[in-house]
């Protein structure tokens, strides 16, 4: 069991990339979905060219979290602090800093720093935090790491698009559709099993056994979370074999003629499994085609599905 107090800790990794250049990725938060595994979405509230407020919302030992930070920028020292406005229980208190420290022109140090402590000092809870930021310490470093030293690979493998249809309906009509996920499956051909669960409102689980072309299924598990009645935006944690990294956004904008309904995706390509699942003469661009026709599909039958609902609404 933990000792009660407050804790420091302190974890580092070795990036074979330019000081800056890591400096730059770890600055743009927008990005951290992509960047960092437990990190869900990111908000940014308010910014100056040196501070900002952001909203993050990433899974701590499993489970979705939420909390919004104050970040100070010091691009000049390469560094970069932090500090939880309002913690979710059991953290109290939560705090630290980003140092990349150039080694030479290609290769720097990277250091995170954080300072935290439990509610009421409690043990037990400031055993889960030491785990809960030992495990994303080290996941947010690790995949730092990656994402910089493979950067021409990735972007070869990402790829983004989206698909929009016009309703002649409201955007509450349209996004009530996408957010009543746990009726997919009575509502949506493509969608054989549904579980969808809220313990905190806006923050989302939902797992879904989802149809392919051939009949197959497949589980997928993804992390929403929902802003009423203009977006939602969710993460995939269980991924189908051909993506290592899949986020998407749906949006509902009001227009002259009624709402634009879009979903827009992001996908990082799993090259090691393009040929055990195309075929060994299948080539990234034709990952990329497979996957984007299978996401494309699914997105516009689900939104063709919320335009009917909503124009049987429509007053």
């Amino acid at each position: 069991m933990s000792q009660p107090g407050p804790r420091t800790v302190e974890h580092e990794i070795a990036v074979s990339a330019p000081a800056e250049a890591v400096y730059r990725l770890i600055a743009e938060v927008v990005n951290w979905p992509r960047i960092f595994p437990p990190t869900i979405h990111v908000d940014r509230l308010e910014h100056t060219d040196r501070e900002e407020r952001i909203r993050i919302w990433a899974t701590a030992n499993g489970a979705p979290k939420s909390w919004t930070s104050r970040r100070v920028l010091d691009p000049d020292n390469l560094r970069i602090s932090f500090r939880q406005e309002v913690s979710t229980p059991p953290v109290a208190a939560m705090g630290g800093t980003w140092l990349i420290e150039p080694v030479d022109a290609t290769a720097c140090r990277v250091r995170l720093l954080h300072d935290y402590r439990a509610v009421d000092d409690d043990p037990a809870g400031l055993a889960w935090i030491d785990e809960a930021v030992d495990r994303n310490s080290r996941s947010e470093l690790a995949a730092l790491k990656t994402n910089v030293e493979f950067a021409t690979a990735a972007e070869e493998a990402t790829f983004s698009f989206e698909d929009t249809v016009s309703v002649a309906g409201s955007a509450k009509d349209v996004y009530d559709f996408i957010n009543e996920a746990h009726l997919w499956s009575e509502r949506l051909p493509h969608v054989a099993e549904v579980r969808l669960d809220e313990e905190t409102p806006g923050l989302q689980t939902l797992e879904m056994q989802t149809r392919a072309k051939d009949g197959s299924t497949h589980l997928t598990k993804s992390y929403r979370v929902t802003f009423p009645h203009h977006r939602i935006a969710y993460k995939q944690f269980t991924l189908p074999p051909l993506m290592s990294l899949h986020t998407g956004i749906w949006t509902f904008a009001e227009t002259d003629e009624g709402v634009a309904a879009t979903s827009q995706h992001t996908v990082v390509i799993n090259a090691a499994n393009i040929a055990r699942i195309l075929g060994p003469q299948a080539t990234l661009a034709d990952a990329r085609r497979y996957v984007q026709d299978a996401l494309s599909t699914n997105s516009r039958a689900t939104l063709g599905y919320a335009r009917d609902h909503a124009e049987r609404n429509r007053p």
